[in-house]
């Protein structure tokens, strides 16, 4: 991780200059022209995707159409840079050297905000421990504002009044700030992830556990040494009966989630299914202790809880095969948690663009619970070669192929199942809308 320089006030008469236009840059960039800032935007693309939305909010917005330069560097004396471009370019690399301070917006928000914060991370369910959370201090009734990574930039929620701000950061966003105070955070686990932007899976690992730096009450994955701390740390796990202040208990009426060994949500009294689900209502639950919500609103919120989409979202159920959308497994980890938390025979779908990671990870859950594998995308050979002899393995040009031979090769009592494994810019312009294909082509099985 690149020894960053950061400014920590913000100034009328400082030069911010702000480097990618997406909707990250478009926040950053808004926020501080609503200041009143000196604020310069910058981008590569021709059309940038928030170049007329920035416009029409401020007419007389400088945006540059052009390479990161020396000339803008020189001009600049922070340069916030998008969580979609690497710090470690070589532009970036000699704005530090020169003595630039290089952040992000999570720090822009980090310098001002003056509400409790819980920040979340983790290779894995941290859209659905962010949501989740967000919903038990609601049925608290108190405000709160939820974002960051997830939903509406970090920034954009300073225009709310709230009691509680929960922030869902990648590791992206990590890397760019400093001042962050958070009454309480965690990191979930850990997967091979990014490893096409980072060195090394251990400078990803420090990336993420950044968050701890100035963090109050951390809380921590017992199943995940990775993710631990240090031994003041409130912990969550999936062991029954084991060490972890909000764990699984067994008794006559089957498994609890628990504090403290004392029961509190029967797991078959939640809407969102599998084992790894299990792991991110425990994190919720600690992470919502941590701030003193009634044990009734958490519980309350976890049996009201449905998921959100593309992450293990139940589709349909044809025929007695039921369909399920993870669209979001967009890694090693989130796939292996999807296919283990289900108790059917699986139908995988999988494919995509794997970011160099190790898919001989998933050799062993698909040998144990998947019957067949369609695979696509532009990695297909690399995983069909990690994969060979764990299950038979056929080729699909596109999800329609996909849905439609799942449907010919299932029978009662299968799931069908999109947990790609993989990232999907090969074939779509995001994760969701490899879901919502998938999600389509299933319904129109329903019409057939």
């Amino acid at each position: 991780m690149l020894n960053m320089n950061t400014q920590t006030k913000q100034h009328a008469d400082v030069n911010y200059l702000v480097v990618g236009l997406g909707l990250t840059g478009f926040s950053t960039a808004c926020y501080l022209m609503s200041k009143g800032y000196c604020c310069r935007v910058q981008d590569t693309r021709d059309i940038p995707p928030y170049f007329e939305a920035l416009r029409t909010e401020f007419p007389l917005a400088d945006i540059v159409i052009k390479p990161l330069d020396s000339e803008l560097i020189d001009w600049a004396d922070v340069l916030v840079v998008s969580p979609g471009l690497s710090i470690a370019q070589t532009e970036i690399v000699q704005a530090i050297d020169l003595g630039k301070s290089v952040i992000g917006d999570i720090e822009l928000f980090a310098q001002v905000v003056d509400k409790p914060v819980v920040a979340i991370t983790g290779s894995n369910g941290k859209s659905t421990v962010t949501t989740l959370l967000g919903e038990m201090i609601a049925a608290d009734n108190k405000s709160v504002a939820v974002g960051g990574n997830l939903g509406i930039p970090a920034l954009d929620l300073l225009q709310k009044t709230v009691d509680y701000f929960v922030l869902e950061l990648s590791s992206y966003q990590l890397e760019t700030t400093k001042s962050l105070q958070p009454v309480s955070a965690t990191v979930l686990n850990f997967s091979e992830d990014h490893l096409d932007r980072y060195n090394s899976y251990a400078d990803y690992i420090q990336a993420k556990l950044h968050i701890y730096e100035k963090t109050k009450i951390c809380v921590s994955n017992e199943d995940d040494e990775t993710t631990r701390h240090d031994s003041n740390d409130i912990l969550f796990g999936l062991t029954i009966n084991g060490v972890a202040e909000f764990g699984l208990v067994e008794n006559d009426s089957g498994i609890w989630l628990a504090h403290k060994g004392e029961p509190w949500v029967n797991v078959r009294q939640l809407k969102v299914t599998g084992r790894h689900n299990w792991a991110n209502c425990l994190a919720a639950m600690a992470l919502a202790c941590t701030i003193d919500l009634s044990r009734q609103a958490i519980i309350d919120a976890m049996i009201r809880f449905k998921g959100i989409r593309h992450r293990s979202e139940w589709i349909a159920e044809i025929k007695g095969v039921e369909w399920i959308n993870d669209s979001k497994a967009t890694n090693v980890g989130a796939a292996l948690a999807s296919i283990e938390g289900r108790d059917r025979p699986i139908i995988l779908i999988a494919g995509g663009q794997s970011k160099n990671a190790d898919m001989s990870v998933l050799f062993e859950p698909i040998k144990k619970q998947v019957k067949l594998v369609l695979l696509m995308g532009v990695d297909a050979d690399r995983i069909e070669e990690a994969w060979q002899g764990a299950a038979p393995v056929e080729r699909v040009d596109n999800m329609a192929n996909a849905v439609v031979r799942a449907n010919q090769q299932a029978v009662s009592g299968d799931c069908v199942l999109l947990a790609p494994a993989c990232a999907s810019l090969d074939m779509y312009s995001k994760f969701e809308a490899r879901g919502d294909d998938f999600a389509n082509q299933v319904r129109q099985l329903q019409n057939v």
